[in-house]
């Protein structure tokens, strides 16, 4: 059963001002995601406002916003064909689990101004 859905755009002009201020990318983004998005340049920078989107939707869907856990602590990364899915640890993945989520899907967009995410969370009430 579907618990929550969220939907979030960003201006990806915020992200890209943001390269620029020591520690905010680390503050906001799992190393991992910087690993990848970094050496990319300008493409990196669209592909962390769609991740940053997708983060702010995930904090909709569970009905919390982002009070209870660190966006770091959020992971969006893609599998091997490319489709993205979410990683959470430490207090996202508890937030995820109290709320009785037990599966994540996720789908991001990107053009050279706007990045949006959508986030669906399913699993059982009890």
């Amino acid at each position: 059963m579907i618990l929550g859905v969220g939907i979030d755009v960003v201006h990806v002009d915020r992200i890209r001002r943001w390269q620029g201020i020591p520690g905010l990318y680390d503050r906001f983004f799992h190393p991992e995601e910087l690993a990848i998005a970094v050496p990319r340049g300008e493409v990196g920078i669209l592909s962390l406002a769609a991740r940053f989107a997708a983060k702010e939707a995930f904090g909709k869907a569970i009905g919390s916003g982002l009070r209870h856990f660190a966006l770091r602590e959020i992971a969006v990364l893609n599998d091997s064909t490319g489709k993205p899915f979410m990683m959470l640890t430490g207090s996202a993945e508890t937030a995820f689990k109290d709320f009785g989520g037990n599966r994540l899907v996720c789908s991001l967009s990107h053009e050279r101004e706007n990045a949006l995410a959508v986030v669906i969370i399913e699993g059982e009430r009890s």
